[in-house]
C-alpha cells in the first residue's frame, strides 16, 4: 500500500549526537507485568529509539520519538501511524521530512513500529502467521502513560495514519474516547463493513498473509459493524477531524524521470482512486450528521509518500489548535 524511493530525513542534533548510543537500563524494581521501557538509545538525527514491552501482545515493541523542541518544559503527543508493512517498507522516518519539519515545535512525535497487515487492532484469535494483535490496547492503554511519564506529556494527544492506519486512526479513537482531541487520516477507508470495505479489508490483512476472519470474524459477524467508524461516526464529535486524499491522477510526486518506482504509478494509481471514493463517502457521512471536518481532496496523486508528507505540513495546524488548547 506504500510506494516510493527513500528520501534522507535525519537532521543532525550536536547536543544529542555527543550521546549517540547510550543505551538506558531498566529501573530496578519495576513492575514486571506493566508496560514499560525496556531499553532507550538517543541517535544522533534528534530520534529516540525505544524498546518498549506489551504486556497485551507479551513482546518489546520498537517506537521512535522526536524529542519536542524544548524538552525541558511539557509537551503534547502526536502519534503517527505506518501502513500496512508496519514501518518495515518505508515509514515516517526515511520517506518524509518529519524530523526536519518537527524540529522547531514543541510536541513529542511518536512512530510506533510494528502491526503489519493488524489494522492496529485487538484481534479476538492469534494468527498462525501475525501472531498476537492486541495492538489498540498497546496504543491507547499501554504506551500513553509510558510517553507521558517518560517525556512530560502533557496529557494532550493526537494521532494520524496513511493508507491502512488511515482507518485504525478512528477505530482507536473509538475505542479510547477521550484520548485523542484530534486525528488525521491521509488516504484511508474508513468504512470496513459493507461488501466493498470488507474486501478492502480482507485484501490488506492478506497481503501480509493473515486472516481476517480471526481479526473480526466472518463477513457476518457483528464485530465488523462494531469496528466500522463510518457507522458510529456521531461519537467522534468533539474530535477534531482531517481527512484527505489524492484521486490518482499523476501530480507533482510522479514524475518518472525523477527516479521514480514505476509501481508507484501501476498500483498507487488505482489505490487513491479507491481511497478518494472512500474519503467522499466519510466526509459527505461527516456532514449529514452535522460534525466539523476539515476535508482535502487533491485533484491529483497516487497512494504514495510524496503525498502523504504534504498531508502531514497541512494537518498540523489542525492538530496544533487541538494540543495547545486549554
Amino acid at each position: 500500500m506504500m510506494f516510493g524511493r527513500a528520501v534522507g530525513a535525519g537532521v543532525a542534533v550536536a547536543v544529542l549526537g555527543l550521546f549517540a548510543g547510550v543505551v538506558v537500563g531498566v529501573p530496578a524494581g519495576a513492575d514486571p507485568g506493566a508496560a514499560r521501557i525496556e531499553d532507550q538509545r538517543v541517535e544522533p538525527d534528534r530520534t529516540i529509539d525505544l524498546g518498549v514491552y506489551s504486556p497485551a501482545m507479551d513482546i518489546v515493541t520498537r517506537v521512535r520519538v522526536l524529542r519536542a523542541a524544548d524538552p525541558e518544559e511539557p509537551a503534547p503527543t502526536l502519534y503517527l501511524l505506518n501502513g500496512v508493512g508496519g514501518g518495515s517498507d518505508g515509514n515516517w522516518l526515511d520517506r518524509t521530512d518529519v524530523v526536519e519539519f518537527f524540529k522547531d515545535k514543541q510536541v513529542n512525535v511518536v512512530i510506533p513500529f510494528g502491526g503489519a497487515g493488524s489494522y492496529f487492532a485487538d484481534w479476538r484469535i492469534d494468527d498462525p502467521v501475525l501472531g498476537k494483535q492486541r495492538w489498540t490496547t498497546f496504543l491507547t492503554k499501554e504506551l500513553p502513560p509510558v510517553i507521558d511519564k517518560e517525556f512530560d506529556g502533557t496529557g494532550a494527544n493526537a494521532i494520524a495514519g496513511l493508507s491502512m492506519a488511515g482507518t485504525s486512526v478512528f477505530q482507536l479513537a473509538l475505542s479510547e474516547p477521550g484520548l485523542y482531541r484530534a486525528i488525521g487520516s491521509y488516504s484511508g477507508c474508513v468504512r470496513t463493513s459493507d461488501p466493498r470495505g470488507q474486501a478492502i479489508v480482507r485484501t490488506v490483512v492478506g497481503s501480509r498473509l493473515g486472516n481476517a476472519a480471526n481479526m473480526w470474524g466472518p463477513p457476518t459477524d457483528p464485530a465488523w459493524s462494531a469496528n466500522d467508524p463510518y457507522l458510529h461516526a456521531e461519537a467522534l464529535r468533539g474530535t477534531d477531524v482531517y481527512i484527505s486524499s489524492g484521486t490518482g491522477i499523476p501530480g507533482p510526486y510522479d514524475n518518472l524521470g525523477a527516479g521514480m518506482d514505476p509501481m508507484q504509478l501501476l498500483f498507487g494509481a488505482g489505490l487513491e482512486a479507491v481511497t478518494n471514493l472512500c474519503t467522499q463517502q466519510l466526509r459527505d457521512r461527516l456532514q449529514s450528521l452535522g460534525i466539523p471536518a476539515t476535508v482535502d481532496l487533491r485533484p491529483n496523486g497516487t497512494h504514495s509518500w510524496g503525498y502523504w508528507e504534504q498531508d502531514m505540513h497541512t494537518s498540523w495546524p489542525v492538530f496544533e489548535a487541538a494540543l495547545h488548547r486549554l
